[in-house]
């Protein structure tokens, strides 16, 4: 049953909407973020104030959710799919969805809350949902929906953030290094347990640690493939716009992209390439100490850039320049991917990129955990809920990491593509307040700063 609702209803419906609404958007803010490049990098460098978390420990909290082993993964399977003319398509769908994810921000920004006990702020899709219902008379839909988009995230905290990262790890540890599933996993779960029984304060600081040790090795492994191997760069470009316009390399490159939503039920095999336009990332960004919208909304943008643009791009460039010879590997996009690594600077590349998959998946770990803590929260404030959801997250990191996750998988691809569903949307009922945020930032008009609501635990 979930297999039909995946490959039937999810993968027509919520690629249409995400690029459909992608392009929509675009248009109505007049495709700002390629206009307006200068201004909108200045503006993210404003300073941290009180009350919540620095803005861009609000960004690298958001891309602990959406950098991971789809990176990596992600990326090959895209390629097995629909050849390197994918990578392409990929690009495409970044620029035209990148800015979902600057509008579900702003409406974070705008509908958040504040505790007037912590001084923390909390929010997400479910507020702005419950808010946006209620403007139009309907508070009990609103209620419902949220409610319905909570636990959806929950499940997918448990599925997607959880089991298939732990699974990752054990894998990935098991193949190199040929350590016991049983201690990775209890390994891995201590360590989480350790983290997400913090704040978002204290788990935006470990993110920003990691996600920028992460990256930046990765990068630098990246670049050390291409450099042995700048011969053949120009040729791999050569080969991407070639090939881009064949329909297997469009169909590939939409699942390359999409893959972390569930949109390609049994080719979705790697993790989480972008979260545009599926209502997850707003849940870091609301707790970033700012006082305008836009400006939060332009990490959102930055968040794009880095998951697809930059890092998806060196993962593919790494891929080509290989050689045919990994695409023996297609059946396993993980071990695509290491053997393109290993097989131009040899077998120590692979103890790296495995260190690499557990750190990327331990950042995606604590920063699911996060977005169901918060999803809990927005259902109910009891704290018992909040403990036993501890409890399960970590219970399953255990599961995970000895069981395969592909009716897991089902789980994660169903519970994604409706939070897309759902997402898109409110997002397009709401435009009128991204579009008015938006001009007030680039006229200097100080304009409407969001609605500040306290409220008691």
């Amino acid at each position: 049953m979930l297999e039909f609702l995946n490959n039937n209803v999810i993968s027509v419906v919520a690629p249409l909407l995400l690029l459909g609404a992608g392009f929509w958007f675009s248009v109505k803010l007049k495709f700002f973020y390629v206009t307006h490049p200068l201004k909108i990098i200045g503006s993210m460098t404003e300073r941290k104030r009180s009350g919540g978390i620095s803005p861009f420990r609000a960004v690298t909290l958001a891309l602990a959710g959406t950098l991971g082993v789809g990176n990596i993964a992600g990326v090959a399977s895209s390629i097995a799919i629909g050849g390197y003319g994918s990578v392409f398509w990929m690009w495409v769908s970044a620029l035209l969805a990148m800015v979902l994810k600057y509008a579900e921000i702003v409406l974070a920004i705008a509908h958040r809350r504040r505790d007037h006990v912590t001084g923390e702020y909390h929010g997400g899709a479910a507020y702005y949902i419950k808010d946006s219902f209620a403007a139009k008379g309907k508070i009990a839909s609103g209620k419902l929906i949220a409610l319905i988009f909570s636990v959806l995230c929950i499940i997918n905290s448990i599925t997607m953030g959880c089991v298939i990262q732990s699974n990752a790890v054990s894998t990935s540890f098991l193949g190199v290094f040929n350590i016991s599933p049983w201690l990775v996993g209890g390994v891995v779960a201590l360590l989480c347990v350790l983290v997400i029984v913090g704040n978002a304060r204290w788990i935006s600081a470990i993110s920003e640690k990691t996600v920028t040790l992460m990256t930046v090795g990765y990068i630098l492994l990246s670049v050390a493939v291409l450099a042995a191997k700048s011969e053949f760069i120009g040729d791999a470009f050569v080969a991407i716009f070639r090939d881009a316009f064949s329909c297997r390399s469009a169909a590939g490159g939409a699942a390359g992209f999409l893959i972390s939503r569930g949109l390609r039920a049994g080719v979705m095999r790697g993790l989480m390439s972008n979260e545009a336009g599926c209502g997850t990332a707003p849940t870091a960004h609301a707790a970033a100490d700012t006082d305008s919208p836009a400006k939060q909304g332009f990490w959102g943008l930055f968040e794009v850039f880095v998951d697809t643009i930059l890092l998806c791009t060196l993962t593919a460039l790494v891929i080509i320049v290989a050689g045919e010879e990994v695409l023996i590997y297609a059946h396993d996009p993980m071990m695509m991917a290491i053997k393109a690594y290993s097989s131009i600077l040899g077998v120590w590349s692979e103890y790296y990129m495995c260190l690499s998959v557990f750190l990327f998946a331990f950042a995606t770990m604590i920063c699911w955990a996060h977005y169901g803590k918060e999803s809990l929260l927005a259902i109910t404030k009891k704290k018992g809920f909040q403990t036993a959801y501890v409890i399960a997250f970590c219970t399953f990191i255990v599961v995970g990491a000895i069981l395969a996750p592909d009716g897991v998988w089902l789980a994660a691809d169903l519970a994604i593509g409706a939070m897309t569903i759902i997402n898109i949307p409110v997002l397009i009922s709401s435009a009128g307040e991204v579009i008015r945020e938006t001009k007030a930032f680039f006229s200097a008009d100080k304009g409407k700063k969001g609605i500040d609501i306290t409220y008691s635990k």
